[in-house]
């Protein structure tokens, strides 16, 4: 199973949307993917999916009460399906994570027993089949170091990176890469990088000297397309989705965008040492309506 972490430590650089759109290109070439979103705050990837009709149910089951072992139903019962992929959607007890993980380590401490805070994500997965039953797990943690991040690495020892082209990303990089070495050492494991993503790149002389030295892979640059990604955030879907159902009429700059995601995709599963079984073409529509350029 390819597994990653779709993380930045500066907020606003479209995180959430880089994750959705590579989950529905991994789906579009015929893998099953599994994406765990762990940020609790408004305009996350649940509502992206308009899958979070839960969130607030104080009643309902959650990802949180099967990482402190008191699960309310079974763990499929929490899966939902948007185009192609499926999602465990957040839950507004995501924001006391922590307070619950601390209290689960102090009571076992009690009984003398070891409890790693970090390891339960990994342990309800694979409690639960999931590397078994799925070629991609991706996750979204908030844009915060907290143990809901450090769940997420634990869970898929890789980490893709989004980030701004400018001197603030690039310090967000760097202090990334330093995150991801001590977190890995200090819990005895391995995590590497998969990649970068630059996202809203215009192409300046200052852009184009931060991505050449940027320290990892570089598969892709994503240009400026504030106006798709709002759409899809109105519409409630990927952008793959949108460009199909939403747009009057196709734009070209649009289309090459859907296609860096395949790519991406594509990418991301040779690193993994995954082949799809169906890639499309890159950024080709599963509709017969012509592209207007």
């Amino acid at each position: 199973m390819l597994s990653y972490t779709v993380y930045s430590e500066a907020g606003g650089v479209g995180k959430t949307s880089l994750t959705a759109n590579i989950a529905c290109a991994h789906a579009r070439a015929g893998l099953d993917v599994l994406v765990i979103p762990l940020d609790p705050q408004d305009g996350n990837l649940s509502r992206l999916f308009d899958v979070d009709d839960d969130q607030s149910d104080s009643s309902a089951d959650s990802l949180v009460r099967h990482l402190v072992d008191n699960p309310g139903g079974e763990f499929d019962d929490l899966i939902r399906t948007a185009e192609g992929i499926d999602i465990i959607p957040e839950h507004n007890t995501l924001s006391d994570l922590s307070d619950h993980l601390a209290r689960e380590k102090s009571r076992a401490e009690d009984f003398g027993d070891a409890y790693n805070i970090y390891a339960q994500l990994r342990r309800v997965l694979v409690e639960n089949d999931v590397p078994d039953r799925y070629d991609v797990l991706i996750c979204d943690p908030p844009a915060t170091e907290s143990d809901h991040l450090y769940n997420a690495i634990y869970a898929t020892r890789n980490l893709l990176i989004p980030f701004e082209p400018s001197a603030k990303g690039e310090a967000s990089v760097e202090g990334l890469e330093e995150l991801a070495t001590n977190f890995a050492n200090e819990l005895n494991i391995d995590v590497g990088v998969l990649g970068a993503v630059p996202i809203e790149f215009k192409g300046t002389k200052d852009q184009n000297e931060i991505v050449e030295e940027v320290p990892f892979k570089v598969p892709e640059v994503i240009g400026d397309r504030t106006s798709m990604m709002e759409g899809c955030w109105r519409h409630q879907c990927s952008a793959f989705e949108f460009v199909r159902s939403h747009r009057s009429r196709r734009r070209d700059y649009e289309v090459e965008t859907l296609a860096k995601f395949d790519r991406i995709a594509r990418f991301l599963e040779t690193q993994g040492g995954i082949t799809a079984p169906s890639p499309p073409e890159p950024g080709a529509l599963d509709d017969p309506e012509e592209v207007t350029l």
